[in-house]
């Protein structure tokens, strides 16, 4: 039976792009890419039916998609990635807000175990401490996955299971190459939250960077994945000292740092240059020179590995690749 990964390696395109034209989601696609995928469908002999497979394997058509904050754009993004797929195939997809705390998360997982689910992606990272609801989360999961359920991790986990991953590490560490390849030198890092293995990956590449390059790295600030963590840390930066320039370990807390710079009076790229990580919308609508990780793709990978999964088939780890995206927080120091 033809998957819609044989459709999109015919076309030439992402699993998530095939699965909007073939679902017919509203999402803009060029008539050019549209025709690809009809016609690559109709060579590998695809029909989506994934009601009637369902039926026939007796198998659950819920997706849980458990997500640390059901607002930020990086979580919605996924969402939207993997609900395109789950639609497609006939799944349906439940979004489950864990508001960033681990008991929730535990919660969500029992509830989706009791229906049962068909498969629980956590969008979100796990936590570098190892306290007791962490380790009932991973009894829980386990439990889950023992009774069939697919589990699949789109960050660092404590559990065992499929995991597609950014690299968090070199992700960081290229924007801050980048930084250092355009006359920065005294460069600045907002932290993510401290006990999440995403922030202290980011943090471990700016550090890379900074000291493969023979700089001091140790301007590096409290803050968070949030608007208002990048706030307070710019606000800080203004009392201390400007650095030239910011990397912010997410789009959310680099924006809120640019928009308290700019309304402080200071030159945002003329003065200081900012940077994020993850491309998401809002890092498009600001101009935010940032790393490009396809967050629908990674979320679409996620629900593809659940719903074309066999019940015998091993927990599978890939990559996604990222890309420096510049725009117009940042540009090249003046020579001095």
């Amino acid at each position: 039976m033809s998957s819609l990964t044989d459709v999109a390696r015919v076309a030439e395109v992402s699993v998530a792009t095939a699965s909007r034209v073939l679902s017919g989601s509203p999402h803009p696609v060029s008539e050019e890419t549209r025709n690809r995928v009809v016609s690559a469908a109709r060579t590998v002999g695809y029909t989506p039916n994934g009601i009637a497979r369902a039926l026939v394997t007796r198998r659950s058509t819920i997706i849980g998609v458990i997500v640390g904050d059901i607002v930020d754009p990086y979580f919605s993004e996924i969402t939207r990635g993997a609900d395109d797929i789950a639609r497609e195939y006939g799944f349906l997809t439940m979004v489950c807000n864990a508001d960033g705390q681990p008991d929730l998360e535990l919660a969500h997982v029992r509830a989706l175990h009791s229906f049962p689910a068909a498969g629980i992606i956590f969008a979100g990272s796990g936590r570098i401490s190892d306290s007791d609801v962490e380790r009932d989360l991973v009894e829980q999961v386990n439990r889950a996955a023992a009774a069939g359920t697919r589990v699949v991790a789109l960050a660092k986990r404590g559990f065992d299971s499929d995991r597609i991953l950014i690299d968090n590490v070199l992700a960081c560490r290229d924007i801050t190459r980048y930084l250092i390849s355009i006359g920065h030198r005294r460069i600045a890092f907002i932290e993510g939250p401290p006990d999440l293995h995403t922030s202290n990956d980011r943090r471990q590449g700016f550090e890379q960077a900074m000291s493969d390059a023979g700089l001091a790295s140790g301007s590096t600030h409290r803050g968070g994945f949030s608007l208002e963590a990048g706030e307070s840390a710019a606000r800080r930066l203004l009392t201390e000292g400007l650095p030239d320039a910011i990397v912010a370990a997410n789009d959310e807390a680099a924006i809120g740092a640019l928009m308290t710079l700019r309304q402080a009076g200071v030159d945002v790229p003329g003065t200081v240059s900012i940077a994020g990580i993850d491309d998401t919308q809002p890092a498009r609508i600001v101009g935010l020179t940032t790393v490009r990780v396809r967050l629908d793709e990674l979320g679409a990978a996620g629900a593809l590995a659940i719903v074309e999964a066999d019940a015998d088939s091993q927990a599978q780890v890939s990559a996604q690749e990222h890309e420096i995206v510049v725009r117009a927080t940042t540009a090249p120091r003046p020579a001095s």
